[in-house]
């Protein structure tokens, strides 16, 4: 059997988050260094030292969405069905057109509906089974953020909801790239969505992992993450058929890597992460030298820095690319994480520059010596090739690598 040899160019980006409504607005913000981080509205923090994460306040579904009604569907499939829509009117596409063709969908999660679920835990605990309302009921399957997507556009492939934590999205972005380069779709949409919810929160509050005032990747006083939500969405299709429709191309996916290391419940592993940085660079068919960017699963704790760096150092040796951390500006959106890195590293290949790591003081002189991690502000340069990480507790770790479609 002859050798696949269809190549896949991502064609269409969308945003859901606390930096903006749509790829140009958050690329923007990532460009000036914004923060989207605030005081916590969705639920109440009284009891919690700290209450702060990455929020999106201006999100109005009903100006975005037209077939997933509000009353139906939970905050996390919202998410994902208008990151989307985005992504799908960016490619300079229709519903009509994807629908007509072989399209499907990919979203990773953390969480899954978390918002539905902490309702629902609320009634339980307070009115007993009998006060639940059924509307959130129909609303928790963690399966219907993907079903989302495919309502909203009226797609007819796939709808693959992939639970993989804050990996997720890159696990759905390997998917949907498998998906059209076997040529068994024409078109994807992928990517992740989660929302901010009481557990999650309390959670990695009970872990002493939240941040004592802002996420501060690779910096030597960092004290944790900030919790965020979001979503995200890439839309892919073969490179022929992009040249074909004279589409815009930010960057051809060129391949990933996926590991599961399954060592310890929380705690990165750094041979782990080492041996997913190469599978995905042979896949994509790339050698260290040719990274010119490395966008990190960066969450500010000092496990996931620390070992981050030191994975990254057993490959590249004395030359570790530019590696900086969006969560820094934008938060940690868990199963969303990856994809906004993902969608950050095509503008990065596409429009030329290195995004920042906007809060970083002083880096760890732990971290090594003459580490880059684009500090304070973007910087510009040619990035050939980008390579995004994305790591889940548990272990999973997945990476996807982005270039010019030359």
């Amino acid at each position: 059997m002859a050798e696949n040899t269809t190549r896949v160019v991502v064609t269409g980006l969308g945003a859901v988050s606390s930096l903006g409504i749509g790829a140009a607005a958050f690329t923007d913000a990532i460009k000036s260094a914004s923060s989207g981080i605030s005081p916590i509205q969705a639920f109440d923090t009284d009891g919690f030292e700290h209450t702060l994460a990455g929020e999106v306040r201006d999100f109005r579904p009903e100006l975005l969405l037209e077939r997933v009604a509000t009353e139906r569907w939970g905050r996390s499939a919202q998410f994902a069905a208008a990151a989307s829509r985005l992504a799908m009117e960016d490619a300079g596409l229709t519903a009509e057109q994807l629908s007509a063709a072989r399209t499907g969908s990919s979203m990773g999660t953390t969480n899954g509906e978390s918002q539905a679920f902490q309702q629902l835990t609320e009634q339980w605990l307070g009115e007993g089974l009998a006060g639940l309302d059924p509307s959130l009921v129909g609303q928790a399957a963690t399966n219907r953020i993907a079903t989302a997507v495919n309502t909203e556009l009226g797609l007819t492939g796939e709808a693959q909801t992939i639970g993989t934590a804050c990996s997720a999205s890159n696990y759905a972005i390997g998917y949907g790239y498998d998906m059209v380069r076997s040529g068994a779709a024409d078109y994807m949409l992928c990517g992740g969505a989660d929302a901010v919810n009481r557990a999650t929160h309390a959670g990695f509050h009970r872990l002493g992992a939240i941040a004592d005032d802002m996420c501060r990747p690779f910096d030597e006083h960092r004290s944790g993450i900030v919790t965020a939500e979001g979503g995200v969405a890439l839309l892919l299709e073969p490179l022929e058929r992009a040249l074909e429709r004279g589409a815009r191309i930010y960057a051809e996916v060129l391949g990933y890597g996926i590991t599961c290391d399954a060592k310890h419940p929380t705690q990165p592993d750094r041979d782990g992460i080492a041996e997913c940085i190469r599978r995905a660079h042979r896949n994509a068919g790339v050698q260290p030298e040719d990274v010119d960017y490395v966008c990190a699963h960066g969450t500010g704790t000092r496990a996931n820095d620390t070992t981050e760096v030191a994975a990254a150092r057993d490959v590249f040796g004395d030359r570790v690319p530019p590696i900086s951390s969006i969560k820094s500006m934008l938060g940690h959106t868990m199963g969303a994480a990856s994809g906004f890195g993902a969608l950050i590293s095509c503008m990065a290949v596409y429009e030329g520059f290195l995004p920042p790591t906007a809060t970083v003081r002083d880096v760890d002189p732990e971290l090594g010596p003459d580490l880059d991690c684009v500090p304070h502000v973007p910087r510009p340069a040619r990035v050939r090739v980008a390579q995004n990480h994305g790591f889940a507790f548990g272990g999973n770790n997945a990476i996807v690598m982005l270039g010019e479609a030359a």
